[in-house]
């Protein structure tokens, strides 16, 4: 094991507790609660509105650049009998974007619509030129990426020697070149006037099939003269778009929040609805956060450590006893996943305080971590978890291979620093040190030979220097304030649970307060068990904080950053405080 890192910033290793400001909400009905107005107004949705967005607020799809050359194309190969092959990517938005893709795409009439997906350890990121040959198996005439595409320029170029065309939908950042694609769709080419910026891959080809959809009608194509109800695909959105963090502006929020609707009321997909049952999460109280932490995890494990083809099966399945044996089976890939994380997590622990923390317990503005051992599928989740264990941007490494000199990165920032503009200001400074990179302002992915690799370092610390505003490495907590003694309540947690959807951008509320522990014990030898007072609230108020044990005993009295829930494994009425952060008083 190596790690890598520069010199030391004088910055304190506690967080600091930072309330948000306070802000007067506009006009909202009666029996609102008026601890939802509040929060929303203090995330910029004064109204009902703005906080809760519907559908028909979406933005247009005509304002995509590259739209209307992609339903040209796609409504020639349809009506031309053409194959289509929707290519999607290992990650939880790359399936759920294929799925839409295929399933969108037959609904709107064409008959010949295939799928393929690279197999991270074969062929590595996107459409390769590897992957193409194993195309041409399936004798394509029309390609359509999802999710990736906007930085695959030697693959696109393979499939345009084939004679095929090729259309592009992505949303990451692209490069001072674009491939040769036929027509490309992504928010965030440099002349597209789309206001969200924010799309995430299935969003994208969603909006593409919206755009679609319309073109065929005013075609007369449909018999009915309405066509397909494309809003069946909303599930998939949501589940894509809340597993990518992407920061769920109002039309981001309108997508999910529809799909939310279907999957409570049990009108998902049959692989998704299988998906929730295996993870013992109640459909008819999903949340975004249980789409984070449950279902977009256990749809990434098959990518990360087997064929993301298996999780693409179960979304576009229609058998439900498939999908039962599918979900279960990407159940026990999560659980080996864990187990995966878990020990390339501890190693980075003992490199990060081994060699990382000086005698003052300084972090590094910045961290490089490798290890022979690491699987290059799980480097991400490691990178997260030591992004926020040292709230410094961190880079980990994994042999792309088994004992192979090529490395895959993954790469996760903090506030402040849009770490693909630092990899792309590494790569102009030094060309050809990165063999390629590209991702979003706080995630990206990159490929090197392990040679460059202490190069990288040096580069990549100099660059976040460079960037990195010395005040946004002090670690703050952003709250809501204080609770009212009468929001202690189930009512209260309840409403937070489905209200939302909280997220990247619009986040999920966290309030702080003081507090006097009066028992706490220890739960799996990692976690803190608090019973708490406070004034004003009747009785003793159960608290949890996971991974909260230091082998000290919390102090008598405490300030604590939480969220309040309900109590879901006592059940009825009960509530308690989810711990994000506990200090004595």
């Amino acid at each position: 094991m190596s790690l890598a890192a520069d010199a030391a910033q004088p910055t304190s290793d506690v967080p600091m507790i930072r309330r948000r400001e306070v802000v007067v909400p506009g006009a909202w009905p009666d029996g609102t609660l008026p601890l939802l107005a509040r929060l929303y107004a203090a995330r910029g949705a004064h109204t009902p509105e703005l906080a809760l967005p519907r559908l028909g607020s979406l933005h247009a799809p005509e304002l995509l650049s590259g739209i209307d050359g992609a339903v040209q194309l796609l409504a020639t190969a349809i009506a031309a009998d053409k194959r289509i092959v929707v290519v999607g990517d290992f990650d939880c938005d790359g399936a759920t974007a294929c799925a839409v893709g295929v399933r969108g795409l037959r609904m709107l009439g064409a008959r010949h619509v295939a799928h393929a997906v690279p197999n991270r350890m074969v062929h590595g990121y996107g459409l390769s030129p590897a992957l193409v040959e194993e195309l041409a198996l399936l004798q394509p005439d029309l390609l359509v990426t999802v999710d990736h595409g906007i930085a695959c320029h030697a693959g696109v170029a393979a499939a345009k020697a084939k004679g095929w065309q090729v259309l592009v939908t992505d949303h990451h950042l692209p490069g001072p070149q674009l491939p040769p694609a036929d027509v490309i769709v992504d928010p965030n080419l440099h002349e597209d006037a789309f206001p969200s910026k924010s799309l995430a891959g299935v969003g994208v080809i969603f909006y593409v099939l919206l755009a679609l959809r319309r073109h065929l009608r005013e075609a007369a194509v449909f018999a009915d003269g309405k066509g397909p109800d494309l809003a069946t695909l909303l599930d998939l959105v949501a589940v894509g778009t809340v597993a990518d963090l992407v920061a769920l502006d109002a039309n981001n929020r309108a997508l999910v929040s529809a799909g939310l609707r279907r999957l409570r009321a049990g009108q998902g997909c049959i692989g998704l609805n299988a998906l929730i049952e295996a993870s013992g999460r109640d459909a008819a109280r999903l949340t975004a956060t249980d789409i984070g932490f449950a279902l977009g995890p256990r749809l990434n494990a098959a990518g990360r450590l087997e064929d993301m083809a298996l999780g693409i099966a179960l979304l576009l399945t229609e058998d439900p006893a498939q999908a039962r044996d599918i979900a279960q089976t990407l159940e026990q890939i999560n659980a080996e996943r864990r187990a995966v994380q878990q020990t390339m997590t501890d190693d980075a622990e003992k490199a990060v305080a081994r060699v990382v923390l000086d005698d003052d317990g300084q972090r590094p503005i910045a961290a490089v971590l490798f290890d022979a051992e690491w699987h290059p599928g799980v480097v991400g989740l490691v990178a997260s978890r030591m992004k926020d264990r040292l709230h410094r941007p961190v880079v980990a490494f994994a042999p792309a291979e088994p004992g192979g000199q090529a490395l895959r990165g993954s790469a996760r920032s903090i506030p402040g620093l849009h770490i693909r503009d630092a990899l792309a200001l590494v790569d102009a400074q030094q060309p050809g040190l990165i063999e390629r990179f590209g991702g979003h302002a706080m995630a990206a992915g990159m490929s090197l030979p392990h040679a460059h690799l202490a190069s990288f370092h040096a580069a990549f610390a100099a660059a976040v220097h460079q960037m990195l505003d010395p005040v946004m490495l002090q670690q703050q907590i952003l709250s809501d304030g204080e609770l009212g003694s009468d929001e202690f309540d189930h009512r209260h947690a309840d409403a937070l649970r489905l209200a939302g959807p909280w997220g990247q951008g619009f986040p999920e509320p966290l309030f702080d307060g003081h507090f006097e522990v009066t028992n706490w014990r220890v739960l799996k030898e990692r976690h803190l068990k608090l019973e708490l007072r406070r004034p004003g609230v009747a009785g003793l108020i159960n608290a949890i904080q996971f991974g909260g044990w230091t082998g000290n005993a919390p102090a008598r009295n405490v300030h604590l950053a939480y969220r309040l829930a309900c109590d879901d494994y006592r059940g009825g009425t009960a509530i308690q405080l989810i711990v994000e952060h506990c200090s004595a008083a």
